[in-house]
């Protein structure tokens, strides 16, 4: 029989020898021999087992290694169809969470905003001609909305985003008080989140943000100089100096209240300052719990935009702050570099992806009118509506676009080891350059495996001299 092992990323080194198994997003150790056996049968055309095993000098022992790597489902039958996978899970599928537009207003004018920029996807007016922002009825409605749609979920959660999103605090306290009132009924825990600019940090938001243990994510690029590149008010003048005292009473208080983690979260634009100096200053200098670094969502040809030569460099300073990383869990202590905790949660729990994120599925965004889309990227554009708070989902819409999305329908993820994780990456990123959401992001496909490599390659290092640590992406 021919054999052949399956589409797979080898690790080695220091820390030994390791191999992803894209079929199954597994991730397994191996020692010497069972790497040979690997390694023989990584060939185009398979090779005959009969054949090999004859000409082993421990045929028995082969076999048995041999064996166990197909019951591991690392060697598989040249040609054998891998089993069909479901195109949708069980649908109506129970939503877990909601993200709430609150505005569609922004008091910044952010030169590579996706939102009010050359990339936005919707007319930025709503549906109607054009609720500025959402009322505290429309806010109640969707509320209703998820507690009656999230099945059996006993924990869901409301986030809320903009525009700048504090711009309209009456709909946050009215969604976030309303739904404290409903859930009991509903037998649900509800978790808040919101995502700011800072500038609208008044001791009246940070006393209910804290009070309410809101998950709080900051929109800061770093120190004075990064964040007045680009984050700028309409009237050109740099937001860091308004910005970084609310932050330091927002971190202080919050902290004195134990309240959850706070986190900054980063666009990096050509001619950035390097993502250590950047992760240095955030958490040290103005003292966030961690920080996410997102490449800007840019069609091609801004000049904010990261071209080839932007992602090799900001994959090798993502290298640079994984050493840290690495260094501190080898301590058995937390590091704040949010992109490769999360990379880790999902390669330790074994993730594999049909599609690349909730949207859609157990997440959906709602416009300031109460327009439900795939996410909170696209409210108010029409072609990605998929029905209203009011109304409810549009199921053959959604189930439609999420059949399309699959990432079995992606030829360009077919040979890719890294397709369980990413699946062809973000629907708002391939609307913005190729026009289709559900296209596969081909753009950065590198960057995208070289940062499942470095993560790999931590996972490893961690699991062989401080697998403790590894616990902590276990779900509870």
């Amino acid at each position: 029989m021919q054999l052949r092992s399956v589409l797979h990323r080898r690790l080695s080194g220091e820390h030994g020898e390791f191999v992803y198994l894209a079929n199954s997003a597994a991730i397994l150790r191996l020692d010497a021999a069972t790497a040979a056996v690997l390694d023989a049968f990584d060939a185009a055309d398979g090779l005959d087992s009969a054949a090999w095993l004859n000409a082993q000098p421990e045929p028995g022992r082969a076999e048995t290694t041999l064996h166990d790597l197909i019951d591991l489902g690392a060697i598989r039958p040249l040609g054998e169809a891998e089993p069909p996978r479901p195109k949708l899970p069980p649908m109506p599928f129970p939503l877990a969470t909601l993200v709430l537009n609150v505005t569609n207003k922004c008091n910044l004018s952010c030169s590579y905003c996706y939102e009010y920029g050359e990339d936005k996807v919707g007319d930025g007016v709503g549906s109607s001609g054009g609720k500025a922002r959402m009322d505290d009825q429309t806010a109640r409605q969707s509320i209703d909305f998820l507690l009656r749609s999230s099945g059996a979920r006993d924990q869901v959660s409301i986030t809320f985003f903009g525009g700048e999103t504090l711009l309209n605090f009456d709909a946050i306290r009215a969604a976030t008080e309303y739904a404290e009132q409903q859930s009991a009924g509903f037998g649900k825990r509800v978790h808040y989140s919101l995502t700011t600019n800072a500038t609208l940090l008044t001791d009246e938001i940070v006393d209910f943000l804290t009070r309410h243990r809101f998950g709080i994510t900051v929109s800061i690029d770093g120190d004075r100089d990064e964040q007045d590149r680009h984050r700028t008010f309409k009237s050109g003048k740099g937001s860091f100096d308004v910005v970084e005292p609310r932050i330091r009473h927002l971190l202080a208080t919050n902290k004195e209240r134990r309240g959850r983690s706070i986190g900054a979260r980063v666009t990096v634009t050509a001619g950035a300052t390097p993502v250590v100096d950047t992760f240095r200053y955030l958490t040290e200098e103005l003292g966030f719990d961690e920080v996410g670094f997102a490449p800007v969502t840019a069609a091609l040809g801004r000049s904010y935009g990261l071209g080839e030569q932007g992602y090799e460099r900001l994959l090798r300073e993502f290298g640079e702050l994984a050493e840290h990383y690495v260094a501190a869990a080898l301590r058995d202590e937390t590091h704040g570099f949010a992109n490769l905790g999360d990379l880790l949660r999902e390669l330790h729990q074994g993730v594999q992806k049909a599609h690349p994120c909730g949207a859609g599925l157990g997440l959906l965004g709602v416009s300031t009118e109460g327009e439900l889309g795939l996410c909170h990227r696209f409210v108010e554009s029409k072609s990605h509506a998929v029905g209203t708070v009011q109304a409810g989902v549009d199921e053959q819409k959604r189930s439609a676009f999420l059949e399309q999305a699959h990432v079995d329908n992606k030829t360009d993820c077919t040979q890719c080891f890294a397709r369980p994780l990413c699946a062809g990456g973000c629907y708002h990123e391939a609307h913005v350059r190729y026009g289709d959401a559900t296209r596969a992001n081909v753009h950065y496909c590198e960057w995208i495996r070289g940062f499942v490599d470095l993560g790999l390659s931590c996972y490893a290092r961690i699991q062989a001299a401080n697998p403790r640590f590894l616990t902590r992406f276990e779900a509870q």
